[in-house]
């Protein structure tokens, strides 16, 4: 499973090594006005509350740093993805089904969930890979690249046919 959410991460490593910063950071985007650089950063901020909460079992997924940098800038989007991976590696031996304390605020106020440690993290991976398609969308828009296929699809969704 780790080794699953590092391979994924590593798309956004690609693109991210393939833009620079002016596009990184472009928000002008409809109709979120967005950039990738945010969402990159809210991709990571996830995951990083997670790792901020394994010492105590209790992770707060509202508690993202949301570190400016990060979204604005692609040097220190890579050393966050780098972080992130990092800490992901150091999980392989760790006991996923360790029981976590998840609290977040769904809308209606913060609300509390017991989770394993594995379902966290495929909740985080999931989450990854629905921001990779609205990035895939941004980067539609800039003329960017793909960096492949597969980034922004879920391994489970059904491929539309393309018909000549």
């Amino acid at each position: 499973m780790i080794q699953a959410i590092i391979y994924n991460l590593q798309r956004g490593v690609k693109l991210i090594n393939t833009i620079d910063d002016s596009q990184y950071s472009d928000n002008s985007i409809a109709p979120y006005y967005s950039s990738i650089g945010i969402h990159m950063r809210h991709i990571l901020d996830v995951f990083d509350c997670i790792f901020d909460g394994l010492e105590t079992q209790k992770v707060d997924l509202s508690a993202r740093k949301r570190n400016e940098l990060a979204e604005k800038k692609v040097a220190f989007g890579l050393q966050y993805f780098e972080e992130v991976i990092e800490k992901l590696e150091s999980l392989k031996s760790a006991d996923l089904d360790v029981k976590v304390e998840v609290k977040d605020d769904l809308g209606l106020g913060m609300i509390t969930a017991n989770y394993t440690l594995a379902s966290a993290l495929i909740q985080a991976h999931s989450h990854a890979i629905h921001h990779f398609a609205s990035i895939g969308y941004i980067i539609s828009q800039l003329g960017i690249l793909l960096p492949d296929a597969d980034f922004g699809y879920n391994p489970t969704t059904p491929r539309n046919k393309i018909i000549n």
